[in-house]
């Protein structure tokens, strides 16, 4: 199917100028994690992780498929979510009530994880978009791992650990800022210490981990590896998606490790073992994203999608492969002119941001197989 040509989104959107005189002292006082209001999601309640997720499968042929969707109340692990740069308070870190941007992410990145696990996700006083563009601006070094932010969601996590875990297994998810964050809290919370025996995966996507070149461990955690395998648990999956036809450039922000010796990590949700997969995408039927909507071209000819979401079986494949800037999940979009269904997606915003917009989208139902998985086998003799 021949599709209209889409622009790529700018990244001026989300490194949104913000004025000086707009910028306020954030009030540093802890966030109480005890009130119930300071999470965007927790088991058993109507949030924001109670959402419609019906998605509608389009087959190549443009056949459409009703899929169903249904939280487990029972899951055997839980989940703990950091979610990723979309606040647009125009503070440098955002307050504590949630806008419809962080209500959009929660439903694009972790609403879904809840048929697979408890869902757990602390609002926090992240740097925001207007943040980050003046320090981006700045021109030196910054880490969106430390700082106001870091201490919410160590505080989060740390009351999660108290008070829900109850010694259960749980997954880390993140995405950009989330999975700096959450880096940040492997590092000083898990990696070689008693904790690390619950950890059942760390989903860290948008973000670069470090290993030393050809190996599975070291690097940005001296003890957790890359997972590899279907079951593997106590292990990280994460990657940076760039197309298979804009692959990372010179200035990319993903993949790339400057310390001689290290290189990027990537591990494909779709083939955790190696080699080329077939993604399970799950995308926004009317081209929701994190930080901004995009109408995308027809699903298929003539036909609307009725669903919150759309799956496009064997539109989209991955790999995870390196160039000489970066390592990265390649992704290639398999459109048939000849068909009529879509031949592209939509996710752009530079080429040094790759896929950003969509890295989590694009993988989802292979992230819930592994995740399934992941938590079948922790749980076995415990």
């Amino acid at each position: 199917m021949k599709t209209r040509s889409l622009p790529c989104a700018l990244a001026a959107l989300a490194l949104t100028v913000v004025a000086p005189s707009a910028a306020r002292a954030q009030n540093a006082d802890p966030v109480d994690y005890a009130d119930g209001s300071a999470w965007l999601c927790r088991p058993g309640r109507q949030d924001a992780c109670a959402v419609d997720l019906s998605t509608t499968v389009v087959s190549a042929d443009g056949t459409q498929m009703p899929e169903p969707y249904h939280a487990d109340p029972s899951a055997p692990i839980d989940c703990f979510y950091v979610y990723p740069t979309v606040s647009t308070d125009t503070t440098a870190n955002s307050d504590m009530h949630a806008d419809d941007a962080e209500r959009r992410t929660v439903e694009q990145q972790f609403a879904r994880f809840a048929s697979v696990c408890r869902p757990y996700a602390p609002s926090y006083r992240q740097v925001t978009l207007a943040g980050l563009r003046t320090r981006m601006a700045g021109g030196t070094d910054f880490d969106l791992g430390q700082g106001l932010a870091y201490d919410d969601v160590r505080n989060a996590f740390d009351y999660y650990l108290e008070h829900d875990n109850g010694g259960r297994g749980f997954v880390l998810v993140g995405h950009s800022q989330g999975s700096f964050l959450l880096m940040h809290l492997i590092q000083e919370e898990i990696d070689g210490q008693p904790l690390q025996d619950r950890l059942v995966s760390a989903i860290l996507l948008g973000t670069t981990v470090s290993v030393p070149s050809g190996r599975d461990v070291g690097g940005s955690f001296s003890s957790v590896p890359l997972c590899r395998a279907a079951g593997q648990t106590g292990c990280i999956v994460t990657y940076g998606s760039f197309r298979s036809t804009s692959p990372p450039p010179a200035n990319t922000l993903f993949g790339h490790v400057a310390d001689e010796g290290m290189s990027g990590a990537c591990t494909n949700p779709a083939a955790l073992g190696g080699g080329s997969g077939a993604l399970h995408a799950y995308l926004s039927t009317h081209g929701r994203l994190i930080v901004m909507v995009r109408e995308p071209a027809p699903w298929a000819e003539g036909a609307t999608v009725p669903t919150p979401f759309v799956s496009v079986p064997g539109l989209l494949t991955a790999r995870c492969t390196t160039n000489e800037n970066a390592t990265y999940l390649e992704v290639t979009v398999h459109g048939d002119p000849s068909d009529p269904r879509t031949d592209d997606i939509i996710g752009d915003i530079t080429p040094q941001w790759g896929l950003h917009l969509v890295d989590v989208n694009l993988s989802m139902g292979d992230l819930l197989d592994v995740v399934r998985q992941q938590g079948a086998a922790w749980g076995k003799g415990r």
